[in-house]
């Protein structure tokens, strides 16, 4: 017996140090994900990822105007975005809010030492209002815990807030109002149906103008009296359904109260800034030069300057107008890049604004165009005109990375089956063009966004790691080209985007260093939906697809979807309670043709997701799993549309580039 015990003593040691070696080899699967069909993470390759998966970013939030000279931005630290104050440009940033769950933007209070964060739980996006003391302290909820609670409004005075809250019904989004100071006051400023959002209070803080969204090409402003109620429309509605809608948004008020600016899209193709005179109803279109949309503008307290960001085919150019004559005023450009939440520092000419492009990751940057700069200071010299200041508030980490090698992209419009010409950015790794390269083509979401080159982040690994060209088209119904462009897969017509991805198979074939025998097609969302529709159709022309929290079948997803989001997508796709509109859904829908993907698949869902329902990722797979092709299956426990939190994201990117490096570029595990 002696002998027996002492070759069990010995070989429990052994076990525990095998299991310990295994362990050390690998990387655990975090808590909250769910993986089905995928390998082991080598640890290794775990470390190799390190350093794409430590990038940050900073996006500004807006002036801190109780201080000369500071500023909210959102960043991250640990394991979800927070919001951050900067005293001054290159301070250390000062974290504010300690959520568990992703904080989606601050809203500073005017004239208060306090700002407003939303944020959600879990990622099912219903989105909770919070106020927070800058100073410290517990932050104090507005709102009522469950209900979905979007685009709050300060008054001028900072004494009132506006806000879209869905709490009545679940379906719309009504408008309410509530005084911080008063606990006791809450009120429906207005009972809606349908999506309303607040725009921009009056400078004498009556009045409220509210935006009414019925889809990307269709929305309408009103003016609503605070005090009483009363409304009125100030962009007539559409009453003939055969006449073109008109899309208007991003309402403001002037400064002196007497008109309103906005973008819209009448009789133009693209969104201009048009100038609307109360007393007269007269509207000015201030950028009609322009043939771009306008992706965003401030004017400053004054009202003597607007400064407007285009998105010119891509990329961002900012351009600063009288407001008085409409002339534009020479100025210099700030870094290159994509440049977004532009905002004018209260009674000055200093602009506040992110900046992002594909050697740089976002981070936040001011202008001032009344200031010169001092020699040797961070400017920009426009000719023989005055050097304004440019400051910048934010430099973040890149995890030790050189940036200056992530690679440029390079646009590109190849034809589709109908004659039009489809933009893309390709993102082609350095050396050696002579190699046939596997090719990533990656599908955006919307349907109606636009890939832009901007950051790429963890994608760059892609790129300079494992030397993959990744190509991202703007298929037809992409934002950015035009409303034309825009709405060519509406409804019935939603086939073509689909095509459009054939005809760029047909491309790839003929480019040099692309390997026609070697690309995966992935893509989120909508995206996702198109990948899986290229599967479905081109699967004989692929290795291998990734379907992030993808529409798998347009019925069950309209039936399944949120009720807030349901008649804005019906808008989009078409209305299934239609019969014949009904059928042409169920028969372009993946589900229907599940048995063509033979080709591997990774499926990835968030299970809280409240846009496209967990349902969709499981019927997909349980259709797929018939044909015996390989699937693998991540499902984020504590994620909605998309995975926000860190070490889901850090999973998750292991397991795409195994996915890849195995059935894209043929390497091993």
């Amino acid at each position: 017996m002696r002998c027996v015990f002492s070759r069990l003593g010995l070989a429990v040691p052994l076990m525990a140090a095998a299991a310990v070696a295994a362990s050390a080899q690998t990387t655990a699967v975090p808590d909250s994900i769910e993986a089905e069909g995928t390998p082991a993470v080598p640890a290794s390759l775990s470390a190799a990822l390190l350093q794409y998966q430590n990038i940050r970013s900073a996006s500004f939030q807006g002036w801190d105007d109780t201080k000369p000279r500071a500023v909210y931005i959102a960043t991250r630290f640990a394991d979800v975005s927070q919001i951050h104050h900067v005293a001054g440009p290159g301070a250390s940033r000062r974290q504010l809010t300690f959520a568990a769950d992703r904080v989606l933007g601050a809203e500073p209070r005017p004239k208060h030492d306090q700002f407003l964060f939303s944020a959600d739980e879990g990622g099912a996006e219903n989105y909770q209002l919070f106020l927070q003391d800058r100073t410290g302290g517990e932050p104090l909820r507005l709102t009522d815990g469950k209900s979905r609670n979007t685009s709050p409004s300060w008054s001028p005075s900072g004494e009132l807030l506006a806000w879209s809250s869905n709490a009545r019904n679940g379906r719309d989004m009504d408008l309410h109002l509530s005084a911080p100071a008063d606990p006791h006051f809450h009120r429906i400023l207005k009972e809606v149906t349908g999506d309303w959002s607040a725009a921009d209070w009056s400078p004498d803080g009556r009045r409220l103008i509210a935006e009414e969204y019925i889809s990307i090409t269709e929305s309408y402003l009103h003016i609503i009296d605070v005090s009483t109620g009363e409304t009125r429309t100030i962009t007539p509605r559409r009453t003939d359904p055969k006449a073109a809608p008109v899309a208007v948004g991003d309402a403001r008020w002037s400064k002196d109260g007497r008109s309103i600016y906005y973008t819209s899209d009448k009789g133009s193709e693209f969104r201009r800034l048009a100038r609307y005179d109360l007393a007269t109803a007269a509207e000015t279109w201030l950028t009609a030069d322009v043939p771009w949309d306008v992706e965003g503008y401030d004017l400053s307290d004054d009202g003597a300057l607007i400064a407007v960001v285009f998105n010119e085919d891509g990329p961002s150019n900012l351009r600063v107008y009288y407001a008085a004559t409409g002339r534009e005023r020479t100025v210099h450009k700030p870094p290159p890049g994509l440049i977004s939440n532009l905002e004018f520092r209260a009674d000055s000419h200093e602009i506040g604004f992110t900046v992002s492009s594909s050697q740089a990751s976002a981070d936040v940057f001011s202008m001032d165009f009344d200031v010169k700069s001092p020699p040797g200071s961070m400017s920009l010299t426009f000719g023989a005109e005055d050097r304004f200041r440019l400051d910048r508030w934010t430099e973040s980490e890149t995890g030790g990375l050189d940036v200056s090698t992530f690679v440029e992209p390079e646009l590109i419009r190849y034809p589709t089956f109908d004659g039009e010409k489809v933009p893309a950015f390709v993102y082609r790794p350095v050396g050696r063009p002579d190699v046939p390269r596997p090719v990533l083509i990656q599908i955006h979401g919307g349907p109606e966004s636009q890939y832009r080159p901007g950051f790429l982040g963890r994608l760059n690994y892609l790129v300079n790691e494992l030397g993959i060209v990744v190509v991202m088209p703007n298929v037809r119904g992409s934002a950015g080209y035009g409303k034309s462009y825009l709405k060519l897969d509406d409804g019935v017509l939603r086939e073509g985007a689909v095509k459009d991805v054939g005809a760029l198979l047909d491309w790839i074939a003929e480019a040099p260093g692309l390997d026609k025998d070697r690309v995966a097609v992935a893509g989120g969302s909508y995206g996702g939906f198109m990948s899986l529709a290229v599967q479905t159709t081109y699967n004989d022309r692929i290795k291998a697809g990734i379907d992030v929290v993808g529409i798998s079948n347009f019925v069950t997803f309209l039936q399944n979807t949120q009720d807030y989001r349901r008649d804005l997508r019906r808008a989009e796709y078409g209305d299934e309670r239609v019969p014949e509109i009904r059928d042409f859904l169920e028969r372009i829908s993946p589900l229907a043709r599940a048995a063509e993907i033979k080709t591997p698949i990774l499926v990835v869902q968030g299970r809280n997701d409240p846009r496209v329902p967990f349902s969709e990722a499981e019927q997909l797979v349980a259709a797929v799993k018939k044909n015996d092709a390989p699937v693998w299956y991540v499902v984020g426990r504590n994620e909605g549309h998309g995975f926000a939190k860190k070490v889901n994201q850090d999973y998750l990117q292991a397991v795409e580039v195994l996915f890849l490096r195995k059935f894209l570029i043929g390497g091993k595990d």
